[in-house]
């Protein structure tokens, strides 16, 4: 009985050690991915440094950390000037002028255009994403949260002989990638949640509690 007791309290005690532990190392793991994730392109911000100062093994070896850092926050400052020149005359048709080379570009101006709308959906631009939805995918019994792109009927549509919705399903932890599929209207199931708090809730994992979502109503 001693020994089922003392099992009873370590499970008991573990458990709750792992409720208030993990919320921290999730978000350190977190983190410590997007700083690697991050720093596999900034670190070309330093290409003008010599490779024997800033990596390892006299350049053969991986760049030092505190380099990735430097190479972050000159970043960092590389972005803060584009947003204030984004603030006068001649950088807003700077910026017009770039966008429209990278929308004339064969395949690069479909990543181009999708990843702006997804940072546009980050920045809270109401227009970037129609409506939250839960849809199921990617089979029968599994729901993944997705957004709504385009509700007109073109011809994959007619093709189908069904009304489809196009629906962009994020990836996670990362909502810039993801998968466009098309959806028969009856199937889709329109959620209140705002763009903002889904793209929360695909970051956390899915962490978010269940229970502060708001309920669901079908299309239709």
């Amino acid at each position: 009985m001693e020994q089922k007791s003392f099992f009873a309290r370590w499970r008991a005690n573990f458990v709750t050690g792992l409720v208030i532990v993990l919320p921290g190392v999730i978000s350190i793991a977190v983190l410590v991915w997007l700083f690697g994730t991050i720093s596999n392109i900034t670190d070309t911000l330093l290409i003008f440094i010599p490779k024997t100062i800033t990596h390892r093994n006299h350049g053969e070896g991986p760049m030092y950390w505190y380099w990735s850092f430097v190479a972050l926050m000159l970043a960092v400052l590389l972005i803060s000037v584009a947003g204030r020149l984004a603030r006068n005359y001649f950088g807003i048709k700077m910026i017009e002028w770039v966008d429209r080379v990278m929308r004339h570009v064969p395949f690069l101006n479909k990543i181009y255009a999708a990843t702006k709308q997804v940072n546009e959906a980050f920045a809270g631009n109401k227009n970037s994403f129609k409506t939250v939805v839960l849809v199921e995918f990617p089979g029968p019994g599994s729901y993944a949260v997705g957004f709504i792109t385009n509700e007109q009927q073109g011809e994959v549509q007619k093709m189908a002989g069904k009304n489809l919705v196009s629906v962009f399903i994020p990836t996670t932890p990362n909502p810039t990638s993801g998968f466009l599929i098309l959806v028969p209207e009856e199937k889709v199931v329109k959620l209140k949640m705002s763009v903002a708090d889904a793209i929360k809730y695909i970051v956390s994992l899915g962490a978010i509690s269940q229970e502060s979502m708001p309920p669901t109503e079908k299309r239709g």
